[in-house]
């Protein structure tokens, strides 16, 4: 059973850093890329991205099988019009539309680019006018071809991943962070409103200070999943608060800061573990 909880549309900016460091000649022997291989500390490792992936989809879809999900498609009936794809893309929100776009940029003529014209006049809205009835099924057809799978993997990524990584990371708060950030972001959008990500973390700023400003980690954290809280039962869609409470917070009280398993976690009522 799919029981996504969707979003509104976003943007951000990537950020780089790096170093170096002249010495001598054992030194010069060191690795090429030690510095990438440091870099990823956080949630873009690719064994804790794996965990980020399940554990959104165990919320999303009631399934830690997050690559079954490329094909899913249903009109949820939250005012975002039709949710699709490994992250809920939706018709409503613009990220489905940018979806369609970079995928007939890198493969015209698939199975969904007869539809542009119509995502673009449903954008913003919940209408189905020009999707319907064929849109679902021309979606499917899609999800079997590996270049859409690629497109969805790199849009999640650009629009929501990347950011909640980079932002947690500026922040300094570590794995379990930059997830809290990224499943924030992928329900509430990556705006500036009360209720987006950006409001979620004015709030939580208001009560704690996050450690790159020399704060303690776990009060933060805290105060975020506080505001993450009070965000979501600003809509019906999200007031069950369960992906926080029965969730994010079990790990946080075990201090389990960098999300090593096993983990066991419910949402909805479901239970789930990775071993």
């Amino acid at each position: 059973m799919h029981t996504p909880h969707l979003r509104s549309s976003r943007r951000t900016v990537l950020a780089l850093i790096g170093a170096s460091l002249v010495a001598g000649p054992a030194i010069a022997t060191a690795p090429a890329n030690a510095a990438a291989a440091a870099a990823a500390t956080g949630l873009d490792d690719p064994a804790k991205k794996e965990i980020a992936m399940k554990l959104v989809s165990s919320a999303e879809n009631s399934s830690l099988d997050w690559k079954a999900q490329y094909k899913y498609i249903e009109d949820i009936r939250d005012g975002r019009g039709y949710t699709a794809g490994i992250i809920g893309f939706c018709s409503g929100t613009h990220d489905m539309l940018d979806l369609v776009e970079l995928y007939t940029r890198r493969k015209p003529g698939n199975a969904l680019a007869a539809y542009l014209p119509a995502l673009r006049r449903v954008d913003g809205t919940d209408s189905h006018q020009g999707l319907d009835p064929g849109y679902p099924d021309a979606w499917r057809r899609a999800a079997q071809d590996q270049a859409f799978k690629q497109a969805q993997n790199d849009e999640r990524d650009r629009v929501y991943f990347n950011p909640a990584v980079q932002r947690g990371k500026a922040d300094g708060i570590g794995t379990l962070g930059q997830f809290a950030y990224y499943d924030a972001i992928v329900m509430h959008g990556d705006g500036d409103d009360g209720t987006s990500f950006g409001g979620i973390r004015r709030r939580a700023l208001d009560r704690a200070k996050p450690p790159a400003r020399g704060g303690d980690e776990v009060t933060y954290l805290n105060a975020f999943l506080d505001a993450r809280v009070w965000a979501m039962k600003q809509e019906e869609a999200h007031e069950d608060t369960s992906r926080v409470d029965t969730a994010q917070r079990v790990f946080l009280r075990n201090r389990n800061m960098n999300l090593d398993p096993p983990l066991d976690w419910k949402v909805y009522g479901d239970s789930f573990h990775i071993g």
